[in-house]
């Protein structure tokens, strides 16, 4: 393994963590982290940025929206501890690309294999909606993660429309070349930008897994894809 790749996002992972930079997101993060849900009263939380979670050579990219409240924001690692980790981790372990189906503590052994998760923005926001400028200031820390994974990096995996238009910019700064006008975001689509292929997905949200926007088998499809275009192993379907 290229160990460089392992000390640079170690080290990118690390200044994230000590971000302050927008004062809505750090006085939202840290009076969560206080106040608490009832049901984790007893927990330390996290309530910092949440970095990326994933090994340094990936070959597949997941991108989310910002992390949950009471889920990476209570835990410390991308969706872990809330319903929407629940169903990509599964998903991901159907698809044989997580070494188990559950995420609920960055402790709990879990391992990925050949795909990184992670968010453009890196704080819970507030009603989960960050500002437009929230996800601007964001922005360069997704633009070094994907200069960071470059050398490995083949296939990409978008989270819903806001994942979408934020990630659209970074790829440019990274120096990939998107279409103009950029292409608009939808389940399924599917855009190859100088060697590396774009998927969106509806993002795994309880508003759109409990009403069946998305399904299971819509996000193992589109996992799928994109571990085939990222030349990741492929496992028979899970019963």
């Amino acid at each position: 393994m290229d160990t460089s790749g392992l000390a640079g996002l170690a080290g990118l992972d690390e200044r994230i963590t000590g971000c302050r930079a927008c004062p809505r997101l750090v006085d939202w993060r840290e009076e969560v982290a206080r106040t608490k849900r009832a049901a984790f009263a007893d927990r330390t939380y996290w309530g910092r940025p949440v970095p990326g979670f994933g090994p340094p050579d990936a070959r597949l990219l997941i991108v989310g929206l910002a992390p949950a409240a009471h889920g990476g924001n209570r835990t410390g690692r991308m969706f872990t501890g809330d319903r929407s980790g629940d169903v990509l981790y599964e998903a991901l372990y159907d698809v044989g690309l997580a070494s188990q189906p559950t995420s609920v503590s960055a402790d709990d052994g879990l391992e990925l294999h050949g795909v990184r998760v992670t968010s453009p923005v890196h704080c819970a926001p507030p009603a989960n909606k960050p500002t437009p400028e929230e996800r601007d200031t964001c922005r360069p820390w997704l633009v070094q993660e994907l200069n960071l994974l470059r050398p490995t990096l083949r296939a990409v995996v978008v989270l819903g429309a806001f994942g979408w238009q934020a990630a659209l910019p970074a790829f440019t700064e990274a120096g990939w070349s998107v279409p103009r006008p950029r292409p608009p975001f939808a389940h399924g689509t599917h855009v190859s930008l100088d060697g590396l292929e774009l998927f969106g997905c509806f993002h795994v949200s309880q508003r759109n897994t409990f009403t069946g926007r998305l399904t299971p088998l819509m996000l193992r499809d589109v996992l799928r894809t994109a571990a085939e275009a990222a030349g990741l192993p492929q496992v028979p379907p899970r019963k």
